[in-house]
This record gives C-alpha cells, sequence and structure tokens, in this order.
C-alpha cells in the first residue's frame, strides 16, 4: 500500500484511485476486502504528513521559480526585503538577550 499509484479496475479501461472501492463487486468477502483496502489507503495518504508537507513545499517552490521567471526584479526586491528582515530579528533577538 505504499505505492500512490492508481490501480487498474478489472475488465475495464477506467483508473481508479487506490482510496476508490469499485462498483460490480459481488462477493460480500472481496467487497469488504476492497473497502477495507481503500479505507488503509486512504488512512495512509491522509497520516502522512511528511510527505503531504513534502508535496506542498514543492509545490511553493514550482510557483516561487515561476515568479521569478516572470518578475526577476521584484523576486531581487523580495529578496533582500527578507534577508533585512531576518537579520533585523536576529539583531533584536540578540540585543534583547543581552541586556
Amino acid at each position: 500500500m505504499s505505492s500512490d499509484a492508481p490501480v487498474p479496475v478489472s475488465n475495464s479501461r477506467v483508473v481508479l484511485p487506490r482510496t476508490a472501492v469499485p462498483f460490480g463487486i459481488d462477493d460480500p468477502v472481496e467487497h469488504a476486502r476492497t473497502e477495507l483496502k481503500a479505507a488503509l489507503a486512504a488512512i495512509e495518504q491522509k497520516a502522512n504528513v511528511p510527505r503531504r508537507v513534502a508535496f506542498a513545499v514543492d509545490e511553493g517552490i514550482d510557483k516561487a521559480r515561476g515568479f521569478q521567471r516572470r518578475h526577476p526584479a521584484a523576486t531581487a526586491v523580495a529578496v533582500v526585503v527578507g534577508a533585512v528582515a531576518v537579520g533585523a530579528a536576529v539583531w533584536g533577538f540578540v540585543r534583547l538577550y543581552t541586556r
């Protein structure tokens, strides 16, 4: 269950995600197993915080790179302002700590 790849449905060209239960399963035991497998996959997907954080970080990096390609001057200004803000925060913390 560690793969995020969709599972192909038998006798069909429709590809379902791992968290879906296909229609047409007549055997109650097989249906229960499929529901359990889908529920466990959904729980794994929802509870896997490191993977979700990594996905969000990758999306943020892609957005930042796109912004940098479209607006290089604004990106340079944002980097300088960010560096000044971090420097001022560190300076303020050190000043408060040494008093």
